[in-house]
This record gives structure tokens, C-alpha cells and sequence, in this order.
């Protein structure tokens, strides 16, 4: 059965941006060698509070147990982390290279733009998790003998979907806002950091914050790969935490692109894609 060839068409355009940002980050290869290292001694790092609070604490801990909990939330924060901010930095890239004017008047529409942008911020995403789960393995031994490893690749694939949607959304900042769009986009990924529970229960959060929390997807897909990761729940099992992630990626993608369209008129109309740097 063959596609229509207008299907066929925006694949391939989708697939353009996508190769486009894969050459934009050859070429400026160190900046990504940086943000690896990074997220490297990032999870390092918290991995080492798990291995050592039987040690501060005095009192008897599964830090294997303990170590797990902390990776699978380090593992996540870093996947948010690069994909989301490889959607909202190919805004900053492209005035940087002094080509956004010119996407913007390519007879492209912008769900095809910004899905082959999204695809390649995914698959960068999962590269680096892959680099980073490697390395931590010479670190420690991570006991995955509870694990379904199924339940959890599932559970992070569906959550890309929502977290596409929000960097859409988060994406109108570099565009608005020339000098500081970049660093106000981290904003919104530390506010996701502080209320999704990625170091630990949001049980624990002010009773305030709960409700935020329970709107945000990360928090589900945190949830999910714990359950899979620590419990060996199967996917069919995870009802609770996949609804409200597909509901997510409904709403956020179409919202998101709704903003932007908005956003880009009005950059369009007050002159601000003529800046560059």
C-alpha cells in the first residue's frame, strides 16, 4: 500500500530537520562533549548519595535498593533535559547561524519543522542516557534482577510525546526573547525538577505543590520506570500512569504548536528573527 505522496513529502521535510540538527550538533561538537560530561558526574554524583546514606545516616539502608531509585530519576532528569533543551536551543542555534529568517519562510509547515526538530531531540536524548548508564555501570553494580526493561523503555517512550509538547511551548522563549531565551527555558526545567519527584516521593512536597505535581508528566513516567525497574510490573499494569501521559501528548502537542504559531507572527511582525547572536 502505497502513502500519499503529500505524506511522503512531509516525511521527508521532517527528515530534513532532522539531518540539519544532527550537522548542527557535528558542528559545534564541544558544547555537546560539555553537557555529556556533565550529565555524567551529574548522575555520578547523586549515585554516590545512595551509596553512602547508610554511612551519614547510621542506620541500616538497601542502598542497592537506594542506588537504583536515584539512577532511574538521574536517568529521566537527563533524558527531559536533553531532548527538552535540544527543541528550545535549535531556536538560539539558527540565530547563531543566522538562518531563521529563512526557515521560517520555507514553504514548510511548522508541524513538519518542528516534529523532525522533536524526533532528533528524542533520539539525541537516548544516546546520551545509553553513554551515561554505561559509564555509571563501571561506578557500581546495579542489581536488575527485579527489572522488566520492557515496562520502562515503554514507559519513557510514551512520556517523549508529552515532553515534546512542553518543549514546543518552551520553545517561544529563545524566540522571543533574543538574549535570555536559552537561560529562561531552564526555568521551566527546573521547576519540572523541583515538583515531579525525580530524587524522591512527592509525597513529600508542601500539600500545595502535590497538585502541581500530579499535572506533571514527568512524574509519571518517573513512577512508571520505578514500578517496572524496581518491581517488575509489566506495562499492562501501568494504566494509572500511561493514561494521563497520552492525555499529555493530546493536549500539550497541539497547544504548543498553537503558541508557537502565535509566538512566530508576532517575532515575525515586530522584527525580532532579524536578530542574531
Amino acid at each position: 500500500m502505497m502513502l500519499p505522496a503529500g505524506v511522503v513529502r512531509n516525511a521527508r521535510a521532517s527528515y530534513a530537520f532532522f539531518e540539519r540538527n544532527m550537522n548542527l550538533t557535528k558542528r559545534y561538537w564541544a558544547w555537546e562533549a560539555v553537557w555529556l560530561v556533565y550529565n555524567i558526574v551529574n548522575a555520578v554524583s547523586v549515585t554516590y548519595i545512595g551509596a553512602s546514606a547508610q554511612l551519614i545516616t547510621g542506620v541500616t539502608i538497601d542502598t542497592n535498593f537506594l542506588i537504583l531509585y536515584l539512577l532511574i530519576g538521574t536517568v529521566v532528569w537527563s533524558y527531559l533535559s536533553v531532548a527538552f533543551d535540544q527543541v528550545t536551543e535549535t531556536i538560539t542555534i539558527e540565530r547563531w547561524e543566522g538562518t531563521i529568517e529563512y526557515t521560517f519562510m520555507a514553504p514548510i509547515a511548522r508541524l513538519t519543522h518542528l516534529l523532525g526538530s522533536c524526533l532528533f531531540a528524542v533520539v539525541h536524548g537516548i544516546f546520551f542516557v545509553l553513554v551515561q548508564l554505561v559509564v555509571v555501570s563501571f561506578f557500581f553494580h546495579i542489581d536488575l534482577s527485579h527489572a522488566n526493561i520492557l515496562t520502562s523503555v515503554g514507559m519513557l517512550l510514551i512520556g517523549s510525546v508529552s515532553f515534546i509538547g512542553f518543549g514546543i511551548m518552551a520553545a517561544i522563549l529563545p524566540l522571543l526573547y533574543t538574549e535570555r531565551g536559552s537561560q529562561m527555558a531552564y526555568i521551566v526545567r527546573a521547576l519540572i525538577l523541583l515538583v515531579s519527584g525525580v530524587y524522591y516521593p512527592i509525597s513529600v512536597l508542601p500539600g500545595w505543590m502535590q497538585p502541581i505535581a500530579r499535572v506533571c508528566p514527568a512524574t509519571y513516567v518517573l513512577d512508571g520506570m520505578r514500578q517496572g525497574l524496581l518491581y517488575d510490573q509489566p506495562l499492562t499494569a501501568l494504566w494509572g500512569d500511561i493514561w494521563p501521559l497520552i492525555v499529555a501528548g493530546i493536549v500539550s502537542i497541539p497547544v504548543g504548536l498553537w503558541i508557537f504559531r502565535k509566538a512566530e507572527r508576532y517575532a515575525k511582525r515586530t522584527g525580532k528573527l532579524k536578530r542574531n547572536g
